[in-house]
This record gives structure tokens, C-alpha cells and sequence, in this order.
């Protein structure tokens, strides 16, 4: 039998860790269930992927300058032309394979700001270049939510409906694109792909009471969503007005703070807060992975965060953790985790209100890592159907019952 031809897509190796986690994820069920595939990626940073993963990869974007804001005529016709140009180039390579992987991540959303002729129309090009041409395109475990903008839900509902496969990382992105439109009668539930990832050896234990343990807190460049972008500079003073007002009293309490990020772009939150806080207590921890976060979590008491994929990393590894929540998918996640009560707007951090959470979510600490360790336990089942069901349905050859057993083998 010919090995599957298997593409994997997506804004991956770009800097943001959450993305690149689902990656990590997807390619740790393909090299366990279906070791002959022949996999390789379309993506953001194929310098990246094949240095880290070990996978052919492609450019995404034929135009260098994709990025970029265009003020230039130039620029601006290199844009354009690039969009043609990325048709053809899609199209010649989703031909090439048998199925395409879209592994997780919110591309079904514009919780941050995005254009309708950005990521959204990438992703178009794939779903109807899969359909056409009779590739199977699978979108697994994504994010989805409400769309203002009209371009930008168009695209989104049409590349969900030319899908061949989809699933979502929780209820709320099922619920947005039924609402959109799209038939998800279908359509499966199942937790974040990074909770397939494995968690660090060691966790550390509580700590005695009455003795001060380090704090990780996870900052972001937040600006707000799509609609949001005449209030983006405000929205963003707010959130790092109070992050750092939060910060600078955890040090002033004794406390180690470690500052986390998730995406390369949040580096001058972090440089921003030192700079404001100025205390050898508060320091910034240099993460490359998922993993990488994962052990900073691990190391500590509690972890505030605001980043999706700094909480997934944080509760994954069972540690009790607060949420400057920004989207309606950080409140399912928690949620999901049994920490609802312990969600802070990132819209509105009020430095009081948050320490008064932060000190309730301590208080509870060993019976909230009691519940972690259950819900963990029950998300890793929950992926072990995710991965059975994709098998199903990508790889129909493939003796499913086989490629359980290969996935659960450690």
C-alpha cells in the first residue's frame, strides 16, 4: 500500500508557541499511528519547522513582504499580486497530497486583530483547493468565534462548509460557526491539542504554608480584537497599566515573579514591566516551546496568565491558574479545567480585584491541583478519541483498532 501523503498548514513556525504546540501534537499522532506518511508543511516559518521538527516545508506566502503594513505602490501591488500568485501555489500543493492537516489554533476567529485578505483568505484557498481537487482537508481541534467583520466571516463560514473534516477545541467555537452558518451536526468536542503534549517529569509539590513561592505570570500584546482597532492603543495602556500594577505588588509581597510570554511579539510587554517594576524579584523567563513553558509552570505556586496557550501549558501541568481573560475561549478552557471562578477581563485589569482572586486561588490551592489532575486525566482520554476519530476519517486503509494501540503506546 502507498504511504498517505500527508500535509500539514498553518501560521507555524512564525513565533507564536501555541501554534507551533498543535503542530508538535498532530505530528506526535502521526508518527504514532501512521509512522510510513510522508508529511510535510505550508507555513509561516518553514526555516523553522524543518529545523525543529524535521519536515519539508514551504513558504506560505509567495510575496516576502505578506506581513508587513503596505504603504508603498509597490508594496501594495506585491501584495496583490501575491494573492493571485498564492492561488496557484496552494493549489499546487494541497494536489500533492492526500489529506491536509490544519493542526489546531483559532483559525476560525478574529479574537486579534486580522485581515479578511490575510490568514482568513489563505485558508479559503486551501478548503476549496481540497475540494476541488479531491484532497481531504481536516480542520482539528480549531478555534472559532463570532466574526463582525462581513469579508472576513465570509471566508471563515466557506472554508469550514468546503472542509472534509472538522473539530473544535470547545463548545463555544462549535456553537460560532453553527450560527454562521455551517452544518455542525457532525462536528466533535474535543480539549486543545497541547493537552496530547507531555507534561514535564517532576511537577513541583504545594509549598508549606506561609512560605512565598514564585508566581508566573503570562503577558501578551494585547490590543483588543478585530473590532476593536480604533480603541487598540487604549485597550492596551489599560491591560499593561494593571499587569504591571499586579506584578509590582506580588514583589512588594516577597513574591518571585516570573514573566511569560507566547508569541514573539510580547516582548516589549516584558521589557516594559521590568522596566516599570524594577525589582531583582521579578524576572523573564526565555521559553522556545511549549515544553519550555510547561516547566516554568510546573516550578511554580500559581500561574496568572493571559495567553491561551500559557493557561492550556499552566493547567496541563496541574498548577493552580488565574485568567486575564480576553475571549470567550479562555473562559471555556477554565471552565473545562473546573477554575470558572478564577477568570479576570483582560479589557479591565484592576490591580485590587485581581490580588483578591489571586490570594482566593491560593487559598484553595490543594484541592484545585486535586481537580487538575482529574480533568487532565479525563482531556488525555477525550484526545485519544480525537485521534481515533481523525484516523476514521483521514485514513479510512488504516486499521483503526491498530492505530489506538500504536497512538497509546508509549
Amino acid at each position: 500500500m502507498t504511504a498517505a501523503r500527508v500535509g500539514l498548514f498553518g501560521l507555524l513556525g512564525s513565533g507564536n508557541l501555541g501554534n507551533d504546540g498543535s503542530l508538535e501534537a498532530v505530528l506526535g499522532y502521526l508518527r504514532a499511528a501512521h509512522p510510513d506518511a510522508a508529511v510535510d508543511a505550508l507555513c509561516g516559518g518553514p526555516e523553522t519547522v524543518t529545523a525543529r521538527y524535521a519536515i519539508p516545508a514551504t513558504r506560505l506566502h509567495w510575496y516576502r513582504g505578506e506581513y508587513r503594513t503596505a504603504s508603498r505602490a509597490g508594496a501594495i501591488a506585491g501584495k496583490g499580486l501575491g494573492k493571485v500568485v498564492d492561488a496557484f501555489r496552494t493549489a499546487a500543493w494541497v494536489r500533492r497530497h492526500d489529506v491536509v492537516i490544519v493542526p489546531g489554533m483559532g483559525v476560525l476567529e478574529a479574537t486579534l486583530p486580522l485581515r479578511p485578505w490575510g490568514f482568513p483568505y489563505s485558508l479559503f484557498l486551501l478548503c476549496a483547493s481540497g475540494r476541488l481537487l479531491g484532497t481531504r482537508v481536516a480542520l482539528v481541534g480549531v478555534g472559532a468565534a463570532p466574526i463582525g467583520n462581513r469579508a472576513t466571516r465570509t471566508l471563515v463560514r466557506w472554508s469550514a462548509r468546503l472542509a472534509a473534516y472538522r473539530s473544535y477545541r470547545d463548545a463555544p467555537s462549535r456553537d460560532a460557526m453553527r450560527a454562521m452558518g455551517v452544518d455542525t451536526a457532525r462536528d466533535e468536542v474535543y480539549p486543545d491539542l497541547a493537552f496530547a503534549l507531555p507534561a514535564p517529569r517532576g511537577s513541583a509539590p504545594p509549598r508549606p504554608p506561609g512560605r512565598p513561592g514564585a508566581v508566573c505570570v503570562g503577558v501578551m500584546a494585547f490590543h483588543g480584537g478585530d473590532d476593536d482597532r480604533a480603541r487598540a492603543a487604549e485597550i492596551h495602556r489599560r491591560y499593561l497599566d494593571g499587569t504591571t500594577r499586579f506584578v509590582r505588588a506580588l514583589a512588594a509581597d516577597g513574591r518571585p515573579v516570573r514573566l511569560l510570554t507566547g508569541d514573539a511579539c510580547d516582548a516589549p510587554v516584558v521589557a516594559a514591566i521590568l522596566d516599570a517594576v524594577d525589582s531583582p524579584l521579578v524576572t523573564a523567563a526565555e521559553t522556545a516551546s511549549l515544553a519550555d513553558l510547561m516547566e516554568e509552570t510546573a516550578a511554580a505556586d500559581t500561574v496568572v496568565a493571559t495567553r491561551y496557550h500559557n493557561l492550556v501549558c499552566a493547567l496541563k501541568t496541574g498548577t493552580p491558574t488565574l485568567a486575564l481573560s480576553y475571549a470567550a475561549k479562555s473562559d471555556a478552557l477554565m471552565d473545562r479545567m473546573g477554575l470558572a471562578a478564577y477568570c479576570h477581563p483582560a479589557r479591565d485589569v484592576h490591580a485590587d480585584r485581581l490580588l483578591a482572586q489571586f490570594h482566593e486561588l491560593e487559598r484553595r490551592s490543594a484541592e484545585l491541583r486535586q481537580t487538575l489532575t482529574e480533568r487532565n486525566r479525563t482531556a488525555e482520554r477525550q484526545l485519544q478519541d480525537q485521534f481515533a476519530q481523525l484516523t476514521a476519517a483521514l485514513f479510512p486503509t488504516t486499521d483503526p483498532a491498530r492505530a489506538q494501540i500504536r497512538q497509546e503506546t508509549p
